[in-house]
């Protein structure tokens, strides 16, 4: 067996702790003795054991000259846990495989150095672009404070989201909604914009899958959302992000226990690029934005879409009047539009997701 046999068990086991982390990495590992696995770990809830402590608690007093398998660098500070590279140390482990770095400032090396300064053989590298895509929300944040945003559409194979009447029950199926409750578990918010709210009156919540319920982020620059709307209705966190908004409206939300955030640029409209910064600072690590076609362009026009995820439906909408996936001006000519990277396509029931990364400038 090699370091990408072993740390393709770590990455998986990493995969387990998705939704239940933030902004915490997912962090899996495995302790490897004789060609038998030994230990395993992943990092469960936020605040809670490191996977390296779990994989070492599990193998018990059999770790003397083991391999440690880990995705990411082992910590080498004191913060909600002590340091891992101590009780790394401690146990004996003979050489330590990790994935990738941390870029965390207070880690960033500093971690492996230590180990290797104790005496531990340390390789780096094995699997390390699926160790970064699986932390591509934590990379992303703990490198800038933003947060990591991906845009989610469900569209007809002619790219509509709805028909000229606005419909849009149902586009997508059954199991590809299910994977929409599933991405929502991930993310630390869920982003959409006031025509969703009126016309879906959606819920924003993790029901078909287990999961932690997202912030729900709502964009409302005028106040148009009605009072009675599920977002307010329901239980969990909701921020209403404004330009402006009559004060009746703004003591209404507040009073269901609902926030009112004020986010306006020159020009009285909602700045996203202060309000992606203002999310990062309340420690909010992500966004998954499933507004309509106006919000999705204003998010690709102003380059603060990280990632894509596209549900296509095998149905076409057709109609000049019909909801185009994607709002806003468009490009002038086709060498001027949005080009992506890393494209994957994969089925979901009689549906095809189709996921990449937006070259933004």
């Amino acid at each position: 067996m090699n370091d990408e046999y072993y740390m393709q068990i770590a990455l998986d086991l990493a995969r387990k702790g998705t939704g239940f982390v933030n902004p915490n990495p997912l962090v899996g590992a495995i302790i490897v003795k004789n060609g038998a696995i030994i230990g395993r770990g992943y990092h469960k809830t936020f605040g809670g054991p490191h996977a390296e402590v779990l994989a070492l608690e599990q193998a018990a007093e059999e770790t003397d000259g083991a391999t440690m398998y880990v995705t990411l660098e082992p910590c080498c500070h004191q913060g909600k846990t002590p340091p891992c590279t101590r009780r790394i140390v401690a146990a004996g482990i003979r050489c330590v495989v990790v994935a990738c770095r941390d870029p965390n400032p207070l880690v960033n090396g500093q971690g492996i150095a230590s180990l290797q300064r104790a005496g531990v053989e340390v390789r780096e590298g094995a699997l390390r672009k699926e160790a970064q895509q699986v932390n591509e929300i934590f990379l992303r944040f703990i490198t800038t404070g933003i947060p990591f945003t991906q845009l989610k559409l469900a569209m007809s194979l002619d790219g509509k989201i709805a028909t000229k009447r606005g419909d849009s029950k149902w586009i997508s199926g059954e199991q590809s909604r299910e994977e929409v409750h599933r991405m929502r578990g991930r993310f630390a918010s869920v982003l959409v914009g006031s025509n969703t709210v009126m016309v879906d009156d959606p819920r924003l919540t993790v029901r078909h899958v287990s999961g932690k319920n997202p912030v729900r982020v709502v964009l409302d620059q005028h106040g148009l959302i009605p009072i009675t709307s599920r977002v307010f209705c329901t239980e969990g966190r909701t921020i209403v992000i404004t330009g402006a908004i009559p004060a009746e409206n703004e003591a209404m939300i507040r009073d269901l226990g609902k926030e009112v955030w004020h986010v306006p640029d020159d020009h009285g409209r909602i700045d996203l690029g202060s309000l992606l910064r203002r999310l990062g600072k309340e420690g909010l690590d992500s966004v998954l934005i499933e507004g309509g076609g106006e919000t999705a362009a204003s998010f690709l026009e102003a380059g603060l879409v990280d990632k894509i995820a596209f549900f296509v439906a095998p149905v076409i909408i057709g109609g000049r009047a019909a909801v185009p996936a994607v709002g806003g001006d468009g490009a002038d000519r086709v060498v001027d539009g949005i080009k992506l990277k890393d494209m994957t396509v994969s089925r979901i029931g009689d549906d095809f997701l189709v996921t990449g990364y937006p070259l933004n400038d």
